[in-house]
Protein backbone atom coordinates (compact mmCIF):
# COMPACT_ATOMS: atom_id res chain seq x y z
CA UNK A 1 0.00 0.00 0.00
CA UNK A 2 1.32 3.32 -0.99
CA UNK A 3 1.99 6.13 1.72
CA UNK A 4 0.98 9.90 0.72
CA UNK A 5 2.93 12.70 0.40
CA UNK A 6 1.10 15.93 0.81
CA UNK A 7 -0.23 17.07 -2.66
CA UNK A 8 1.46 20.46 -3.73
CA UNK A 9 -1.02 23.11 -2.12
CA UNK A 10 0.30 26.77 -3.04
CA UNK A 11 -2.95 27.78 -0.08
CA UNK A 12 -1.16 31.39 -0.15
CA UNK A 13 -0.90 32.19 -3.53
CA UNK A 14 -4.58 30.71 -3.16
CA UNK A 15 -5.51 33.25 -0.52
CA UNK A 16 -4.48 35.97 -2.14
CA UNK A 17 -5.83 35.37 -5.54
CA UNK A 18 -8.75 34.40 -3.93
CA UNK A 19 -9.67 38.61 -2.12
CA UNK A 20 -9.18 39.66 -5.80
CA UNK A 21 -12.05 37.33 -7.24
CA UNK A 22 -14.12 37.81 -4.09
CA UNK A 23 -14.01 41.39 -5.13
CA UNK A 24 -15.55 40.68 -8.43
CA UNK A 25 -18.15 38.50 -7.15
CA UNK A 26 -19.54 39.81 -3.94
CA UNK A 27 -22.07 42.12 -5.72
CA UNK A 28 -23.69 39.53 -7.19
CA UNK A 29 -23.83 36.70 -4.45
CA UNK A 30 -24.54 38.88 -1.11
CA UNK A 31 -27.80 38.54 0.14
CA UNK A 32 -29.09 40.88 2.84
CA UNK A 33 -32.81 40.88 3.24
CA UNK A 34 -35.48 38.25 2.42
CA UNK A 35 -36.49 38.01 -1.43
CA UNK A 36 -39.49 36.43 -2.88
CA UNK A 37 -39.41 34.70 -6.48
CA UNK A 38 -42.88 35.01 -7.88
CA UNK A 39 -44.65 33.47 -11.24
CA UNK A 40 -42.55 30.76 -12.48
CA UNK A 41 -43.55 26.92 -13.20
CA UNK A 42 -41.04 25.25 -10.08
CA UNK A 43 -40.07 21.82 -10.90
CA UNK A 44 -39.42 20.95 -7.47
CA UNK A 45 -36.86 18.13 -8.49
CA UNK A 46 -38.60 14.77 -6.88
CA UNK A 47 -41.80 13.05 -8.21
CA UNK A 48 -43.94 15.85 -6.96
CA UNK A 49 -46.04 17.89 -9.96
CA UNK A 50 -44.31 21.45 -10.75
CA UNK A 51 -46.47 24.17 -9.21
CA UNK A 52 -47.39 26.13 -12.34
CA UNK A 53 -47.40 29.42 -10.66
CA UNK A 54 -45.24 29.45 -7.73
CA UNK A 55 -43.46 31.68 -5.28
CA UNK A 56 -40.72 30.88 -3.18
CA UNK A 57 -39.03 33.32 -0.61
CA UNK A 58 -35.77 33.32 0.30
CA UNK A 59 -33.61 34.59 4.04
CA UNK A 60 -30.36 34.14 4.93
CA UNK A 61 -29.64 31.36 1.89
CA UNK A 62 -32.75 29.03 2.64
CA UNK A 63 -36.23 28.71 1.59
CA UNK A 64 -38.33 29.63 4.03
CA UNK A 65 -42.30 29.41 1.89
CA UNK A 66 -42.54 27.83 -1.36
CA UNK A 67 -46.18 26.98 -3.19
CA UNK A 68 -48.72 28.35 -5.70
CA UNK A 69 -48.06 32.35 -6.05
CA UNK A 70 -51.69 32.87 -4.31
CA UNK A 71 -50.59 30.99 -0.98
CA UNK A 72 -47.23 32.36 -0.13
CA UNK A 73 -47.40 35.49 2.21
CA UNK A 74 -44.68 38.37 1.03
CA UNK A 75 -42.78 39.00 4.33
CA UNK A 76 -42.81 42.85 5.06
CA UNK A 77 -39.49 44.36 3.23
CA UNK A 78 -38.95 41.93 1.05
CA UNK A 79 -37.50 42.10 -2.30
CA UNK A 80 -39.58 41.17 -5.23
CA UNK A 81 -38.07 38.96 -8.23
CA UNK A 82 -40.64 38.59 -10.77
CA UNK A 83 -39.98 35.41 -12.95
CA UNK A 84 -43.21 35.54 -15.14
CA UNK A 85 -42.94 32.54 -17.63
CA UNK A 86 -39.78 31.26 -16.31
CA UNK A 87 -39.22 27.73 -15.05
CA UNK A 88 -37.29 27.17 -11.50
CA UNK A 89 -35.50 24.07 -11.10
CA UNK A 90 -32.79 23.02 -8.79
CA UNK A 91 -29.40 23.32 -9.17
CA UNK A 92 -27.59 19.74 -10.69
CA UNK A 93 -25.48 17.52 -8.77
CA UNK A 94 -22.70 15.77 -10.03
CA UNK A 95 -21.32 12.47 -8.18
CA UNK A 96 -18.38 11.63 -10.70
CA UNK A 97 -15.84 14.15 -12.30
CA UNK A 98 -11.83 14.42 -12.41
CA UNK A 99 -11.00 17.48 -11.05
CA UNK A 100 -7.67 19.84 -11.49
CA UNK A 101 -5.24 18.14 -14.08
CA UNK A 102 -7.34 19.55 -17.50
CA UNK A 103 -5.79 22.88 -18.64
CA UNK A 104 -8.61 23.35 -21.05
CA UNK A 105 -6.87 21.13 -23.82
CA UNK A 106 -3.99 20.60 -21.52
CA UNK A 107 -3.50 17.92 -19.49
CA UNK A 108 -0.71 17.27 -16.77
CA UNK A 109 0.04 16.54 -13.34
CA UNK A 110 1.04 20.36 -12.90
CA UNK A 111 -2.35 21.95 -13.56
CA UNK A 112 -3.36 20.36 -10.22
CA UNK A 113 -3.46 23.11 -8.10
CA UNK A 114 -6.03 24.71 -5.96
CA UNK A 115 -6.72 27.61 -8.47
CA UNK A 116 -7.06 24.67 -10.93
CA UNK A 117 -9.98 22.81 -8.40
CA UNK A 118 -11.76 26.02 -8.40
CA UNK A 119 -12.04 26.91 -12.05
CA UNK A 120 -13.12 23.58 -12.56
CA UNK A 121 -16.33 24.09 -9.61
CA UNK A 122 -16.72 27.42 -11.31
CA UNK A 123 -17.56 26.13 -14.47
CA UNK A 124 -19.89 23.58 -13.23
CA UNK A 125 -21.34 26.17 -10.88
CA UNK A 126 -21.86 28.19 -14.28
CA UNK A 127 -23.99 25.54 -15.88
CA UNK A 128 -25.74 25.24 -13.20
CA UNK A 129 -24.67 22.18 -11.33
CA UNK A 130 -24.62 22.95 -6.96
CA UNK A 131 -22.36 19.87 -6.04
CA UNK A 132 -19.35 18.07 -7.80
CA UNK A 133 -18.06 15.34 -6.40
CA UNK A 134 -14.03 14.37 -7.29
CA UNK A 135 -14.00 10.38 -7.77
CA UNK A 136 -10.76 8.69 -6.74
CA UNK A 137 -8.32 11.21 -7.91
CA UNK A 138 -7.26 13.46 -5.64
CA UNK A 139 -4.33 12.98 -3.54
CA UNK A 140 -6.12 13.00 0.17
CA UNK A 141 -4.70 15.85 2.64
CA UNK A 142 -5.26 18.25 -0.83
CA UNK A 143 -8.60 17.23 -0.69
CA UNK A 144 -9.62 17.35 3.01
CA UNK A 145 -7.86 20.91 3.03
CA UNK A 146 -9.55 22.29 -0.20
CA UNK A 147 -13.33 21.27 1.23
CA UNK A 148 -12.02 22.67 4.95
CA UNK A 149 -11.30 25.76 3.31
CA UNK A 150 -14.45 25.69 0.94
CA UNK A 151 -16.52 25.40 3.45
CA UNK A 152 -14.87 28.55 5.46
CA UNK A 153 -15.80 31.09 2.92
CA UNK A 154 -12.46 31.40 1.69
CA UNK A 155 -12.98 30.67 -1.90
CA UNK A 156 -15.17 32.54 -4.66
CA UNK A 157 -19.30 30.85 -5.10
CA UNK A 158 -18.91 27.85 -6.79
CA UNK A 159 -20.24 23.93 -6.97
CA UNK A 160 -19.40 22.56 -3.51
CA UNK A 161 -16.28 20.41 -3.44
CA UNK A 162 -16.51 16.87 -2.64
CA UNK A 163 -14.77 13.79 -3.00
CA UNK A 164 -14.22 9.80 -2.68
CA UNK A 165 -10.77 8.34 -2.27
CA UNK A 166 -9.33 6.21 -4.53
CA UNK A 167 -8.58 2.62 -4.48
CA UNK A 168 -6.95 0.12 -7.14
CA UNK A 169 -3.93 -2.46 -7.63
CA UNK A 170 -0.13 -1.51 -7.99
CA UNK A 171 0.10 0.68 -11.63
CA UNK A 172 -3.54 -0.27 -12.09
CA UNK A 173 -6.97 1.73 -11.93
CA UNK A 174 -6.92 5.08 -13.56
CA UNK A 175 -6.74 5.07 -17.70
CA UNK A 176 -3.20 5.69 -19.16
CA UNK A 177 -3.96 9.19 -18.70
CA UNK A 178 -5.47 9.91 -15.50
CA UNK A 179 -2.97 7.61 -13.95
CA UNK A 180 -0.04 10.40 -14.98
CA UNK A 181 -2.14 12.47 -12.73
CA UNK A 182 -2.59 10.53 -9.90
CA UNK A 183 1.08 8.60 -9.91
CA UNK A 184 3.00 11.27 -8.94
CA UNK A 185 0.65 12.79 -6.53
CA UNK A 186 0.13 9.16 -4.49
CA UNK A 187 -3.85 10.19 -4.86
CA UNK A 188 -4.98 6.26 -5.11
CA UNK A 189 -4.47 3.67 -2.45
CA UNK A 190 -2.76 0.72 -4.07
CA UNK A 191 -3.77 -2.83 -2.30
CA UNK A 192 -2.92 -6.54 -3.54
CA UNK A 193 -4.24 -8.47 -0.70
CA UNK A 194 -7.62 -8.98 1.30
CA UNK A 195 -5.52 -7.56 4.22
CA UNK A 196 -4.06 -4.39 2.32
CA UNK A 197 -7.72 -3.70 1.40
CA UNK A 198 -8.84 -3.68 4.92
CA UNK A 199 -5.51 -2.03 6.25
CA UNK A 200 -6.50 1.02 3.85
CA UNK A 201 -10.28 1.67 4.48
CA UNK A 202 -9.52 1.60 8.02
CA UNK A 203 -7.29 4.67 7.09
CA UNK A 204 -9.60 6.23 4.90
CA UNK A 205 -12.48 6.10 7.50
CA UNK A 206 -10.05 7.26 10.29
CA UNK A 207 -10.31 10.35 8.28
CA UNK A 208 -13.90 10.85 7.93
CA UNK A 209 -14.10 10.13 4.72
CA UNK A 210 -17.13 8.86 3.35
CA UNK A 211 -16.91 8.25 -0.36
CA UNK A 212 -14.48 5.44 -1.41
CA UNK A 213 -14.22 4.04 -4.79
CA UNK A 214 -12.40 1.56 -6.42
CA UNK A 215 -11.48 0.47 -10.42
CA UNK A 216 -11.73 -3.09 -11.92
CA UNK A 217 -10.80 -2.95 -15.33
CA UNK A 218 -9.47 -5.09 -18.26
CA UNK A 219 -7.17 -2.38 -18.97
CA UNK A 220 -4.99 -3.23 -16.17
CA UNK A 221 -4.33 -6.75 -18.24
CA UNK A 222 -2.29 -4.71 -21.05
CA UNK A 223 -0.21 -3.05 -18.33
CA UNK A 224 2.96 -5.83 -18.54
CA UNK A 225 1.65 -8.15 -15.66
CA UNK A 226 -0.37 -6.07 -13.87
CA UNK A 227 -3.83 -8.09 -13.03
CA UNK A 228 -7.11 -6.11 -12.22
CA UNK A 229 -8.86 -6.07 -8.66
CA UNK A 230 -10.19 -9.66 -8.10
CA UNK A 231 -13.12 -10.56 -6.29
CA UNK A 232 -11.09 -11.91 -3.47
CA UNK A 233 -9.89 -8.39 -2.62
CA UNK A 234 -13.12 -6.29 -3.50
CA UNK A 235 -15.14 -8.58 -1.55
CA UNK A 236 -13.45 -7.82 2.01
CA UNK A 237 -13.14 -3.92 1.02
CA UNK A 238 -16.59 -3.60 0.41
CA UNK A 239 -17.95 -5.52 3.41
CA UNK A 240 -14.85 -3.50 5.70
CA UNK A 241 -15.99 0.12 3.90
CA UNK A 242 -19.45 -0.67 4.97
CA UNK A 243 -18.59 -1.57 8.71
CA UNK A 244 -17.74 1.93 8.34
CA UNK A 245 -20.61 3.46 7.14
CA UNK A 246 -19.12 4.64 3.72
CA UNK A 247 -20.29 4.76 0.19
CA UNK A 248 -18.67 2.54 -2.06
CA UNK A 249 -18.17 3.08 -6.04
CA UNK A 250 -16.74 0.54 -8.47
CA UNK A 251 -15.76 1.24 -11.77
CA UNK A 252 -16.64 -1.56 -13.76
CA UNK A 253 -16.73 -1.66 -17.48
CA UNK A 254 -17.87 -5.65 -18.89
CA UNK A 255 -20.48 -7.75 -17.95
CA UNK A 256 -18.65 -10.08 -15.98
CA UNK A 257 -17.04 -7.71 -13.25
CA UNK A 258 -20.42 -5.88 -13.26
CA UNK A 259 -21.98 -8.71 -11.97
CA UNK A 260 -19.31 -9.38 -9.54
CA UNK A 261 -19.21 -6.07 -7.83
CA UNK A 262 -22.98 -5.64 -7.71
CA UNK A 263 -23.54 -9.19 -6.59
CA UNK A 264 -20.70 -8.20 -4.02
CA UNK A 265 -22.66 -5.08 -2.54
CA UNK A 266 -21.12 -2.03 -3.77
CA UNK A 267 -23.55 0.65 -3.71
CA UNK A 268 -22.79 2.52 -7.12
CA UNK A 269 -21.81 0.57 -10.52
CA UNK A 270 -19.90 3.15 -12.47
CA UNK A 271 -20.35 2.75 -16.33
CA UNK A 272 -22.35 1.23 -18.68
CA UNK A 273 -21.36 -1.89 -21.25
CA UNK A 274 -20.48 -0.35 -24.18
CA UNK A 275 -19.09 -3.34 -25.56
CA UNK A 276 -21.40 -5.83 -25.23
CA UNK A 277 -25.22 -6.40 -23.89
CA UNK A 278 -26.46 -7.40 -20.43
CA UNK A 279 -27.76 -10.93 -19.94
CA UNK A 280 -30.51 -12.36 -17.86
CA UNK A 281 -27.91 -13.30 -14.77
CA UNK A 282 -27.43 -10.06 -14.65
CA UNK A 283 -30.20 -8.40 -14.87
CA UNK A 284 -31.45 -10.85 -12.13
CA UNK A 285 -28.64 -9.33 -10.03
CA UNK A 286 -29.10 -5.57 -10.62
CA UNK A 287 -33.45 -6.20 -9.24
CA UNK A 288 -31.85 -7.98 -6.20
CA UNK A 289 -29.10 -5.38 -5.47
CA UNK A 290 -30.66 -2.26 -6.58
CA UNK A 291 -27.49 -0.22 -6.52
CA UNK A 292 -27.34 3.44 -7.98
CA UNK A 293 -25.67 3.44 -11.29
CA UNK A 294 -23.66 6.23 -12.58
CA UNK A 295 -23.91 5.09 -16.88
CA UNK A 296 -21.10 8.15 -17.73
CA UNK A 297 -21.84 7.60 -21.21
CA UNK A 298 -21.05 10.86 -22.73
CA UNK A 299 -17.50 11.00 -23.03
CA UNK A 300 -17.50 8.53 -25.81
CA UNK A 301 -19.50 11.00 -27.89
CA UNK A 302 -18.06 12.98 -30.60
CA UNK A 303 -18.45 16.37 -29.14
CA UNK A 304 -21.07 18.51 -29.52
CA UNK A 305 -18.97 21.19 -31.27
CA UNK A 306 -18.78 18.74 -34.38
CA UNK A 307 -22.47 19.74 -34.87
CA UNK A 308 -21.76 23.00 -36.00
CA UNK A 309 -21.80 26.26 -34.04
CA UNK A 310 -22.40 25.30 -30.45
CA UNK A 311 -22.86 28.19 -27.97
CA UNK A 312 -23.60 26.93 -25.31
CA UNK A 313 -20.59 24.67 -25.08
CA UNK A 314 -18.51 27.79 -26.57
CA UNK A 315 -18.91 30.35 -24.28
CA UNK A 316 -16.74 28.79 -21.46
CA UNK A 317 -14.05 27.66 -24.20
CA UNK A 318 -11.55 30.23 -25.61
CA UNK A 319 -11.34 30.36 -29.50
CA UNK A 320 -8.07 28.41 -29.96
CA UNK A 321 -9.34 25.49 -27.27
CA UNK A 322 -12.66 25.16 -29.93
CA UNK A 323 -10.66 24.99 -32.55
CA UNK A 324 -8.14 22.35 -31.32
CA UNK A 325 -11.59 19.93 -30.42
CA UNK A 326 -12.51 20.61 -33.88
CA UNK A 327 -9.20 19.29 -34.88
CA UNK A 328 -9.30 16.21 -32.51
CA UNK A 329 -5.86 17.72 -30.76
CA UNK A 330 -6.84 17.32 -27.22
CA UNK A 331 -4.93 15.56 -24.42
CA UNK A 332 -7.21 12.28 -24.62
CA UNK A 333 -6.78 11.14 -28.26
CA UNK A 334 -10.14 11.62 -30.11
CA UNK A 335 -10.93 11.94 -33.72
CA UNK A 336 -11.40 15.22 -35.66
CA UNK A 337 -14.99 16.52 -36.41
CA UNK A 338 -14.11 15.89 -39.68
CA UNK A 339 -13.86 11.79 -39.22
CA UNK A 340 -16.77 10.05 -40.32
CA UNK A 341 -18.34 7.59 -37.68
CA UNK A 342 -16.55 4.19 -37.35
CA UNK A 343 -18.22 0.98 -36.88
CA UNK A 344 -17.24 0.76 -33.71
CA UNK A 345 -18.88 3.89 -32.57
CA UNK A 346 -22.31 2.04 -34.45
CA UNK A 347 -22.26 -1.27 -31.77
CA UNK A 348 -21.48 1.23 -29.18
CA UNK A 349 -24.83 2.57 -29.98
CA UNK A 350 -26.55 -0.07 -30.82
CA UNK A 351 -25.42 -1.45 -27.22
CA UNK A 352 -26.78 1.62 -25.25
CA UNK A 353 -29.96 1.62 -27.05
CA UNK A 354 -30.67 -2.00 -25.91
CA UNK A 355 -28.69 -1.82 -22.56
CA UNK A 356 -29.77 1.29 -20.79
CA UNK A 357 -33.45 0.65 -20.06
CA UNK A 358 -33.03 -2.96 -18.54
CA UNK A 359 -30.48 -1.41 -16.29
CA UNK A 360 -33.61 1.03 -15.39
CA UNK A 361 -36.73 -1.78 -16.15
CA UNK A 362 -34.21 -4.12 -13.26
CA UNK A 363 -33.76 -1.42 -10.61
CA UNK A 364 -30.80 0.64 -11.02
CA UNK A 365 -31.33 4.02 -9.76
CA UNK A 366 -29.61 6.16 -12.19
CA UNK A 367 -27.47 9.07 -10.62
CA UNK A 368 -25.63 11.82 -12.53
CA UNK A 369 -22.11 11.94 -12.83
CA UNK A 370 -19.86 12.69 -15.81
CA UNK A 371 -16.36 11.86 -16.00
CA UNK A 372 -15.87 15.41 -17.30
CA UNK A 373 -12.14 16.19 -16.75
CA UNK A 374 -10.07 14.37 -18.75
CA UNK A 375 -10.81 15.76 -22.41
CA UNK A 376 -11.55 19.59 -22.99
CA UNK A 377 -14.05 18.13 -25.41
CA UNK A 378 -16.49 17.20 -22.83
CA UNK A 379 -16.25 19.25 -19.72
CA UNK A 380 -17.37 20.67 -16.76
CA UNK A 381 -21.00 21.88 -16.70
CA UNK A 382 -21.52 21.02 -19.88
CA UNK A 383 -21.24 17.91 -19.74
CA UNK A 384 -24.15 17.44 -17.15
CA UNK A 385 -26.34 18.80 -19.87
CA UNK A 386 -25.31 16.11 -22.75
CA UNK A 387 -25.38 13.68 -20.23
CA UNK A 388 -29.17 14.32 -18.86
CA UNK A 389 -29.64 14.47 -22.83
CA UNK A 390 -28.20 11.23 -23.34
CA UNK A 391 -30.74 9.55 -20.76
CA UNK A 392 -33.87 11.10 -22.40
CA UNK A 393 -32.73 9.54 -25.56
CA UNK A 394 -32.21 6.02 -24.14
CA UNK A 395 -35.34 5.92 -22.77
CA UNK A 396 -36.31 8.22 -19.39
CA UNK A 397 -38.89 11.04 -19.63
CA UNK A 398 -37.19 14.69 -18.66
CA UNK A 399 -39.16 14.50 -15.21
CA UNK A 400 -36.99 11.14 -14.54
CA UNK A 401 -34.02 12.85 -15.89
CA UNK A 402 -34.20 15.66 -13.75
CA UNK A 403 -34.80 13.46 -10.78
CA UNK A 404 -31.43 11.79 -11.99
CA UNK A 405 -29.64 14.75 -11.90
CA UNK A 406 -31.24 16.86 -8.49
CA UNK A 407 -32.57 15.07 -5.85
CA UNK A 408 -31.07 11.94 -6.23
CA UNK A 409 -27.75 12.70 -6.41
CA UNK A 410 -27.85 13.77 -2.75
CA UNK A 411 -28.89 10.44 -1.69
CA UNK A 412 -25.06 9.38 -2.85
CA UNK A 413 -23.81 12.28 -1.29
CA UNK A 414 -26.03 12.83 1.78
CA UNK A 415 -26.57 15.36 1.80
CA UNK A 416 -29.93 16.86 3.05
CA UNK A 417 -29.84 20.75 1.97
CA UNK A 418 -30.24 20.47 -1.31
CA UNK A 419 -31.58 18.61 -4.42
CA UNK A 420 -35.00 19.79 -4.20
CA UNK A 421 -37.08 23.15 -3.98
CA UNK A 422 -38.56 22.62 -0.43
CA UNK A 423 -38.97 24.60 2.75
CA UNK A 424 -35.72 24.72 4.30
CA UNK A 425 -33.33 23.66 1.99
CA UNK A 426 -30.59 25.90 0.34
CA UNK A 427 -31.74 28.44 -2.14
CA UNK A 428 -29.53 26.57 -5.22
CA UNK A 429 -31.82 26.91 -7.91
CA UNK A 430 -31.52 27.35 -11.38
CA UNK A 431 -33.97 30.16 -13.55
CA UNK A 432 -34.55 29.01 -16.90
CA UNK A 433 -36.43 30.62 -20.10
CA UNK A 434 -38.11 27.88 -20.98
CA UNK A 435 -39.76 24.34 -19.51
CA UNK A 436 -37.18 21.28 -19.61
CA UNK A 437 -40.67 18.67 -19.04
CA UNK A 438 -41.31 19.43 -22.53
CA UNK A 439 -37.55 19.21 -24.12
CA UNK A 440 -34.67 18.36 -21.76
CA UNK A 441 -32.55 20.73 -23.72
CA UNK A 442 -34.44 23.65 -22.33
CA UNK A 443 -31.71 23.02 -19.06
CA UNK A 444 -29.87 24.76 -21.51
CA UNK A 445 -31.67 27.53 -21.57
CA UNK A 446 -30.07 29.20 -18.45
CA UNK A 447 -31.06 33.19 -17.17
CA UNK A 448 -29.25 32.62 -13.65
CA UNK A 449 -28.19 30.32 -11.28
CA UNK A 450 -28.20 30.95 -7.65
CA UNK A 451 -26.29 29.35 -5.09
CA UNK A 452 -27.25 29.71 -1.16
CA UNK A 453 -30.06 32.47 -2.30
CA UNK A 454 -27.61 34.46 -4.25
CA UNK A 455 -26.73 34.73 -8.30
CA UNK A 456 -24.22 33.97 -9.41
CA UNK A 457 -22.21 36.46 -11.88
CA UNK A 458 -22.00 34.57 -15.12
CA UNK A 459 -21.40 37.51 -17.13
CA UNK A 460 -17.76 37.96 -15.36
CA UNK A 461 -17.13 34.15 -15.33
CA UNK A 462 -17.66 33.43 -18.82
CA UNK A 463 -15.39 36.51 -19.67
CA UNK A 464 -12.66 35.03 -17.33
CA UNK A 465 -13.24 31.63 -19.15
CA UNK A 466 -13.01 32.87 -22.72
CA UNK A 467 -9.73 34.85 -22.04
CA UNK A 468 -8.32 31.67 -20.37
CA UNK A 469 -4.78 30.31 -21.66
CA UNK A 470 -5.86 27.28 -23.55
CA UNK A 471 -4.57 24.97 -26.30
CA UNK A 472 -2.74 21.67 -27.02
CA UNK A 473 0.56 20.89 -26.06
Amino acid sequence: MQIRRKGRCPWNMLASWTVVALLGSIASYSQSSDVIYEGARLIVGDASAPIQNGSFVVRGGRIIAIGERSSIKTPAGAAHVDLTGKTVMPTMNNIHAHLGYEGYVSWSVENHTPENVLDHLEREAFYGVGTTMAMGEQPTDFAIEFQKNQLAGKFPPAARFFFAAGMAPPGGGPDALLIQGTGPLHAVYEVSSPEEAVAAVRKIAAMNIRELKFWVDNRDNTRGSRKKMPPEVYRPLIEEAHKHGMIVHAHATNLEDQKGVVEAGVDVLVHTLMAEKVDNEFLAILKSKRPYWTPVMGLGDRSELCDGDNGFVEQVLPDNVVADIKAGKTWLPSPPCSSPASAQFAQREENLQYNFPKYIAAGARIVLGTDAGVSAKYSYGFAEHHEIGMYVRLGLTPAEAIIASTSRPTEVLRIKDTGVLAKGKRADFIVLNANPLENIRNTREIDAVYLEGARLDREALRAKFKQAKGGSR
